[in-house]
């Protein structure tokens, strides 16, 4: 079964680390972090940007009618708490794909540290799109 699910690897900081990590991410403090994701060909994203990039694109190309979490995706960044939750939760992009095989993700997820993550936590999250949340779902 696993070989129909795609993983993604998120990591979720606490505020001050999330606005390093977006704002100075040559930060000396991130090298380890930098390290980890060179060494696994990994990029991160923050969720917030990719639901903004999501509905970007439902509005500006096919039109939101084709974009099944639209309606969602809006009603989530749109709550003040739930922004502030995606603002500090990066999913890690694989050799520039947002989800890959579970082999994949293990590998990433063996590499961290828990020093490079700060307060921080990391979940896979397995998907046929990715996961819609960092963390719990609720």
């Amino acid at each position: 079964m696993d070989a129909l699910w795609q993983w993604q690897v998120r990591i979720g900081f606490s505020e001050d680390f999330a606005m390093m990590v977006q704002r100075e991410p040559s930060n000396l403090v991130l090298t380890s972090l930098n390290d980890v994701l060179a060494k696994s060909k990994a990029t991160l994203m923050r969720q917030f940007d990719a639901f903004a990039d999501y509905m970007t694109e439902a509005e500006e190309e096919e039109g939101i009618q084709h974009y099944p979490l639209y309606k969602w995706t809006k009603a989530t960044i749109e709550d003040p708490a739930k922004k502030a939750k995606h603002l500090q939760c990066y999913a890690v992009y694989v050799s520039g794909e947002e989800v890959y095989p579970k082999e994949v993700a293990d590998a990433v997820a063996r590499q961290r540290r828990p020093r490079v993550y700060d307060e921080a936590f990391c979940q896979r999250h397995r998907s046929e799109y990715g996961s819609p949340t960092c963390g719990d779902s609720r």
